[in-house]
């Protein structure tokens, strides 16, 4: 047959048991590795190099996503969530260690089995990659890589039954009495200044809007909501309105004054309010603080749209590449501020293909790199070079002529189809084996999958929740972000209107999918 029908076939089929979901479990792209395994076992085969440029798009990919968040996590206050992933990959590497040696497990074996315990695809590329035998690493893989996710997700539904009554309680003695709005998540409400210490401030010179998602979008004069003028300074009396999560609004409103309880204020929305998108140089990469948006133009940035998920700004939030801003302000500061911003509709749908060339040519380059320790020559190969010309370009967002940004549907689209090549690859190259190593190991091989899985769960929340002393969703939230487990975070986003488990998955996140992309290799070659 045709081996790119072959190729093609085994993806779609993938794709389609990839979408079969059991009680809100499902495989998604992995499913390729099961399928291709199977085909792999009745001697179907494709030419070399599909899996190679697969994985080096994936995980160049993966450090593009990440990056905007992993130097900057490991620097703020998600630094606690980020320390919880990386015990997670710690503990996990420790264990593959432990039961590869008492099990007697070879090197390349026990490696993909911690990738797909842990169900870190990055993981398995990097391993596969540097492996003398890569067909047994999907083997491991394809073994473990369900038990990990049913772990995962029967691990926050036990805990979330333990602990989510008493968590509920506690949250709702100290809830702040905010008036609820149509929209859980972000609200706006009216406050009259009344602390003297902040009369004769302006907004950007409150501590509070810094610290706290929390935007000031307007002010009342001559009875009329009018948007925030770029000189204004407080005034006793004055009212102003706030835009923010619940929480969010009534810290900053005790700073200010008193919260009235008023009917929803009527604004001028349409000429008041625009939609601009980020892709001007100039802004992003930058924080709203350094902006200066409001002294420069008369303009408060009160929501950003980033990846489909909408929330409101503090001063520290930096802006990124297709961000979706709602900006509030007088109609010729709204046209100055789109100007600005860049807001050009096909920018922001254009892919830099030779950007992504170069950074991913870059990033093969510093892969055959290898560094002289004694006897041992170590080189990050075609998964780890990628990978870090990724995380640097997704941090500062352009090097030079080199773009580290492009619009998220390009980024889905290279990313998913990467590792689906990838992933074809490895299964079909292990099919042939994987019988074998079944029947020699099957029992064993679960068993090793279920501790990997399990322990380091259980070290991850235990030391988040009663260590670290931080709330059930916020330790459930690093949790599956150490796991690098997408399944995990929608039971929890599904059981709490709280943004804690998603904020906290995303500073442990990233940490915990560079960390074990580096340190499988180092396991597998410290196994043989």
């Amino acid at each position: 047959m045709n081996s790119i029908l072959v190729l093609l076939g085994v993806i779609a089929l993938g794709l389609l048991v990839g979408r079969v979901s059991f009680r809100g479990i499902s495989l998604g792209t992995s499913a390729i590795l099961f399928v291709a395994l199977l085909a792999g076992h009745f001697g179907w085969t494709i030419p070399s190099g599909f899996g190679t440029l697969g994985l080096a798009l994936f995980v160049y990919c993966v450090g593009i996503s990440a990056g905007p968040t992993f130097f900057r996590g490991l620097a703020s206050h998600g630094r606690a969530m980020a320390i919880t992933g990386s015990s997670i990959v710690l503990t996990g590497v420790i264990v593959t260690y432990i039961c590869a040696r008492l099990l007697d497990l070879p090197a390349e074996l026990a490696g993909g089995l911690m990738a797909g315990a842990m169900t870190s695809t990055p993981a398995l590329g990097a391993i596969t990659e540097s492996a003398n035998d890569p067909s047994s690493v999907a083997v491991g893989f394809g073994v473990a890589y369900p038990i990990g996710i049913i772990a995962v997700v029967l691990f926050v539904q036990v805990a979330i039954k333990a602990f989510g009554q008493k968590e509920n309680e506690d949250s709702s003695d100290s809830k702040m009495k905010v008036p609820e709005t149509s929209d859980h998540d972000i609200g706006r409400g009216v406050v009259r200044i009344a602390n003297p210490i902040v009369a004769g401030k302006r907004p950007s010179e409150i501590v509070a809007f810094a610290d706290s998602p929390c935007q000031m979008s307007r002010v009342q004069r001559e009875g009329r909501w009018r948007p925030t003028p770029p000189d204004y300074q407080f005034e006793m009396g004055d009212e102003v309105m706030l835009v923010g999560e619940q929480a969010d609004l009534h810290r900053v409103s005790e700073t200010l004054g008193e919260w009235m309880n008023v009917a929803d204020p009527v604004v001028d929305a349409d000429r008041e309010r625009r939609y601009v998108v980020v892709t001007s140089p100039e802004i992003y990469g930058r924080t709203l603080k350094e902006l200066r948006l409001r002294s420069k133009y008369g303009v408060t940035i009160v929501r950003v749209k980033r990846h489909d998920v909408e929330f409101v700004p503090s001063a520290r939030t930096r802006l990124e590449f297709g961000d979706t801003l709602t900006a509030v302000g007088e109609p010729d500061a709204l046209a100055s501020i789109a100007t600005a911003v860049g807001h050009r509709p096909r920018t922001v749908n254009e892919t830099d293909l030779l950007s992504l060339v170069a950074g991913i040519v870059a990033g093969i380059l510093l892969g055959k790199l290898s560094l002289q320790f004694g006897n041992v020559s170590m080189s990050l190969g075609v998964a780890g070079g990628p990978l870090m010309i990724g995380l640097v370009l997704g941090h500062f967002r352009r090097l030079g002529p080199i773009r580290g940004s492009y619009p998220p549907a390009a980024m889905l689209l290279m990313t998913e189809g990467g590792l689906a090549l990838f992933l074809a690859d490895a299964g079909l190259n292990a099919g042939a084996n994987v019988m074998q190593v079944l029947r020699e190991r099957g029992l064993l091989l679960c068993v090793a999958a279920a501790a990997v899985a399990i322990i380091p769960l259980l070290v991850g929340f235990c030391g988040s929740r009663f260590l670290g002393k931080r709330t059930l969703w916020q330790s459930l939230g690093a949790t599956c972000g150490g796991m690098t487990s997408t399944p995990g975070l929608a039971v929890l986003t599904g059981a709490t209107d709280s943004s804690q488990p998603a904020t906290s998955y995303v500073a442990a996140y990233p940490v915990a999918l560079v960390l074990i992309t580096v340190a499988a290799p180092w396991l597998v070659g410290l196994l043989s």
